[in-house]
């Protein structure tokens, strides 16, 4: 799956990112990146933003698995395969987020 077809997918969930209340970023490495703004209603989600409350380093691969339920959020930061830095708690609420 490509960025920009994790990012429709983003889009079309958007409303479940309802209550963030934060800037959160993916940053998948060289040079991609896809921005989750919480701050606003409905939450925007883009591949340009300003600096994060939380940025979450992880594959594109191991994101889509996040999405599909095939990767547990804990199981992810434990094994190394999801880092995050800055707000840890914005990263809780988000893995709750995304687990469907």
């Amino acid at each position: 799956m490509t960025l920009d077809q994790v990012e429709a997918q983003m889009r079309a969930r958007a409303i479940n990112f309802t209550g963030l209340g934060a800037l959160v970023k993916f940053d998948f490495g060289a040079g991609q990146a896809l921005f989750i703004n919480g701050r606003t209603t409905p939450p925007a989600i883009s591949q340009e933003g300003d600096t994060p409350d939380t940025t979450l380093t992880i594959s594109l691969e191991n994101l889509v698995k996040l999405a599909e339920g095939k990767l547990a959020p804990t199981l992810a930061f434990m094994t190394g395969k999801l880092k995050v830095s800055g707000n840890m708690g914005v990263a809780m609420k988000l893995a709750n987020m995304l687990e469907d």
